[in-house]
């Protein structure tokens, strides 16, 4: 007998699909449109022109959802298959007249206290399929920005068509990354203060659970600045002179965002250092403290010891006072050791 596949539920690929807009000459058409006939819309609607494409979100597709959409929009399997996918390094691929763009999202989670919390830092991820009618945004594990507020602060950038949308997205992202450095920037500062503030307790935990989560913000920024440069110096076809402009600023944000987050590895390593010596002096300095006080017991357990012994032949067992000159000679005895480790610093 043949087997028989087990009954899937099947998810509708509208289920996936955040919105569907039609942008006309570089302005954004009202209402939502059908991902099926979107393109057949907007040929209807326009003249071929750069300004005038597609645009479709959609938030963690299946595969057979993605699927759907590729098929409509002539999308290349190798494409379906990491959009699915997702948990990629920022990236950027071309497939013959399609752009495959990967950028990492970073949130920070700036009221959470070191100590109680390991993720700081959380990464997510948006994929974009670039055309030149249209623009397919995946978003994994983050909430995507309103492009239209930032073409707002450039509508020059309008009439570029799809790559508007993708330099919103990018350039939302990458601010995000220098709002955030700035935000780390406090947390370092206020771990420096407490390991080189004398005589604070140093939680050295802290600074590899920053440090930990630093990294993480590295992996999502270092991979970028290549995928950036590479979409400003290559793919000049499925670019115009402005758009690439405007990339170049994102990427200036970025670089300048990588290397706040490298020098803030580099300084959390030198306060791990510094805090491991801190550490070790201070353990030192107690070892000092305790052989002091056990240095000074030692005298009065060896006069007791002596005269505890019970020898017939010890003249000062029969004095008179000799208990009194015992227990002042131990006083003595401590009072000097006590002196010198003071003076030396053992106590």
């Amino acid at each position: 007998m043949a087997k028989t596949e087990p009954n899937r539920v099947r998810v509708p690929v509208e289920r996936a699909i955040r919105e569907c807009r039609l942008y006309v000459e570089g302005k954004q058409t009202p209402g939502q449109a059908n991902y099926a006939t979107a393109l057949k819309e907007i040929e209807e609607l326009a003249t071929p022109s750069r300004g005038s494409f597609v645009l479709v979100t959609l938030e963690e597709p299946s595969e057979e959802q993605m699927l759907k959409v590729a098929q409509c929009y002539d999308v290349d399997e190798l494409i379906v298959e990491d959009a699915v996918t997702a948990h990629q390094r920022a990236k950027l691929e071309r497939y013959e007249n399609q752009l495959f763009k990967v950028v990492r999202s970073v949130q920070y989670a700036g009221n959470k206290d070191l100590i109680d919390r390991r993720d700081l830092i959380q990464t997510g991820e948006v994929q974009m399929v670039i055309s030149q009618k249209f623009i397919i945004v995946i978003a994994h594990d983050t909430e995507l920005p309103d492009p239209e507020a930032r073409l707002h602060q450039a509508p020059e950038l309008r009439s570029a068509g799809p790559m508007s949308i993708a330099w919103a997205i990018t350039d939302y992202l990458v601010d995000e990354y220098t709002r955030i450095s700035e935000a780390l920037e406090d947390r370092v500062d206020s771990l420096e203060e407490e390991v080189f503030t004398l005589r604070a307790e140093t939680n050295i935990e802290n600074i590899y659970t920053l440090k930990r989560e630093i990294l993480e913000m590295r992996h999502a920024i270092g991979p970028l600045i290549p995928a950036l440069r590479a979409l400003i110096d290559n793919h000049k076809d499925l670019t115009t002179k402005h758009v690439r402009a405007f990339f170049r600023d994102v990427l200036d944000h970025a670089m300048l965002a990588k290397d706040k987050i490298d020098s803030f590895d580099e300084r959390l390593s030198s306060l791990i250092q510094a805090s491991s010596a801190i550490i070790s002096l201070r353990q030192n300095q107690d070892m000092r403290t305790i052989s002091s006080i056990i240095g000074m017991a030692a005298p009065p357990t060896m006069i007791a010891g002596v005269y505890g012994m019970n020898f017939d032949n010890m003249p000062e067992l029969h004095w008179e006072y000799g208990y009194y000159y015992c227990l002042l000679l131990n006083l003595a005895v401590i009072l000097l050791m006590w002196w010198w480790f003071k003076r030396k610093n053992w106590l």
